[in-house]
């Protein structure tokens, strides 16, 4: 017997008895815990899968401690650049003790008494304009002044240089 449960977004396969970690679980040790997302359910002889998950099986669990994981590494390099990162980690879990899986007893079917009850909504009257929609006003486009005229001044006439005196003479 073995059930596919979902935890924090991540899913695990549970058997009864079994110790498992999980993502840490705001709750103290010794809490009960009632698995709500059961996705697949086998009993040994038969599998149910749920369509995303089962309403009638249940998984109850109990809190048996929090801890962290082994340490992991995290080194960052750029070569030929000077840049080296070395970083660690350890992740948070939640050690969870499976006591039971169980078929969840079916619930007493209630009575739904449904009235026969006509409900019409009266709906507004369209409001009706006598006068009809003028179309939008174009607006009006200011005259585009021309664009300035480069004018060409009258240049200053050029620094005239000194002839260069030959060395020779």
């Amino acid at each position: 017997m073995y059930a596919i449960i979902q935890i924090a977004g991540k899913q695990f396969k549970v058997k009864p008895g079994m110790v498992l970690n999980v993502p840490t679980l705001d709750l103290e040790p010794g809490k009960k815990v009632n698995v709500e997302r059961v996705l697949a359910y086998s009993d040994g002889k038969s599998l149910e899968v749920g369509t995303p998950e089962l309403t009638n099986v249940d998984i109850d669990g109990t809190v048996v401690a929090h801890g962290r994981a082994k340490k992991i590494i995290v080194f960052k390099k750029k070569r030929r650049k000077g840049y080296q990162k070395k970083q660690g980690h350890r992740q948070g879990y939640t050690q969870i003790k499976v006591e039971g899986i169980a078929p969840a007893k079916p619930a007493a079917k209630k009575k739904v008494v449904k009235a026969d009850v006509e409900v019409t909504a009266a709906k507004p009257a369209a409001k009706k304009t006598t006068a009809a929609k003028k179309p939008a006003a174009k607006k009006a486009t200011a005259a585009k002044k021309p664009a300035a005229k480069k004018t060409t001044a009258a240049k200053k006439p050029a620094a005239k240089k000194a002839p260069k005196a030959d060395k020779g003479e």
